[in-house]
């Protein structure tokens, strides 16, 4: 992986016959962020994003590069009290 390639946040959701689990298991070096009972939110280069998609292992959906979806945290507004 070049170092310049991107990162990506997004979505991997289990093609038929999958399971997170399975996901989970594989030696993919993922960033799991969050893992709910049908899909994964990672952060993950493209062109391993590109690999799941060609080996059929999971639907990808790419929210933000990890640079976009930080800077759209930094400034979304504080919640909670403020004190």
């Amino acid at each position: 992986m070049a170092d310049s390639e991107q990162t990506w946040i997004a979505r991997l959701t289990p093609t038929t016959g999958g399971s997170v689990a399975a996901l989970l298991n594989l030696p993919l070096g993922l960033d799991v962020w969050e893992r709910h009972a049908g899909f994964l939110v990672v952060a993950a280069p493209e062109s391993r994003l590109a690999e799941l998609e060609r080996r059929r292992l999971a639907e990808v959906d790419r929210w933000a590069t990890q640079r976009q979806y930080e800077a759209q945290m930094a400034n979304r507004p504080a919640t909670g009290e403020e004190t």
